[in-house]
């Protein structure tokens, strides 16, 4: 089975740095790196093209121009040029556990998507998380807070089984699903602009398709980097369209990967 680890970048190369730096320490990589960069500067560039130079995979950089918040859509236009048949997706201020592609690859199932843990890498730690370079951490770390979800025990994590349920713990910063899967639902739905539900709503859609869900508690970890929250001028508009899936049950999002498929 090919995988594709999909990392959503927005002009924030120090952080990016790390999670790649996350990516090279892996126990297991994927067969590619795809970069969504929803209208980066040439700062982000000039990181991606260096870092191809410390990597043995493949790794393509797909951007688009700057127009607003469009997470939805630069996500879709990657994972339809990715080669993979196993999506794994990471937020660009997600620093990846050691064994992150190899968790989310051992419980990797048809008909199933995964979503991980966690940790909050807090605001005071910052200076200190960029100067060291870290991508380090364990339940005893400085500067992280929900410290259970930084602990990595594989055994206890088989409690945690696939189901038919949609969780409110779901986040695209860290989930995994194959890629006809997603095709199968047309992706994200691009009507999302700004921030906020394009990625609890994939997963309802998921749940209304038929989808079991499985929660990688004590394994696929990541620690987010502390920032400021974003705009949520459109969240009222975003939650509406998600409501109106939950109400219509959708599984297919009419706005959505399939334009950028080609036959």
């Amino acid at each position: 089975m090919k995988s594709s680890l999909v990392i959503s970048t927005y002009n924030w190369p120090k952080a990016l740095q790390l999670v790649l730096k996350s990516l090279n320490a892996q126990t297991r990589m994927p067969n590619e790196l795809i970069i969504a960069d929803d209208g980066s500067t040439g700062a982000t560039k000039k990181l991606i093209a260096e870092f191809k130079n410390t990597t043995k995979i493949p790794v393509r950089h797909i951007w688009h121009e700057d127009n607003g918040f469009r997470k939805a859509e630069i996500l879709n236009k990657a994972i339809a040029q990715s080669s993979g048949d196993y999506i794994i997706q990471v937020d660009g201020d997600c620093i990846m556990h050691p064994r992150f592609i190899e968790d989310h690859l051992g419980f990797a199932q048809k008909n199933t998507y995964l979503y991980g843990s966690r940790v909050n890498i807090q605001h005071n730690h910052l200076e200190q998380l960029f100067s060291d370079h870290q991508t380090r951490f364990s339940m005893f770390s400085k500067g992280i807070k929900k410290r259970t979800r930084a602990v990595h025990l594989p055994l206890l994590s088989y409690l945690y089984l696939a189901k038919h349920k949609h969780s409110k713990k779901y986040r695209g910063c860290n989930t995994s699903f194959f890629k006809s899967d997603f095709i199968a639902v047309n992706g994200y739905n691009e009507d999302f602009k700004g921030w906020g539900r394009e990625d609890s709503e994939l997963a309802m859609r998921f749940y209304n398709a038929g989808l079991r869900s499985r929660r990688l508690r004590y394994r696929g970890i990541v620690y987010h980097i502390y920032h400021y929250e974003k705009p949520k001028d459109r969240l009222a508009l975003n939650n509406d369209i998600e409501q109106n899936t939950i109400k219509m049950k959708l599984v297919w999002a009419e706005n959505g990967i399939n334009k950028y498929i080609k036959e």
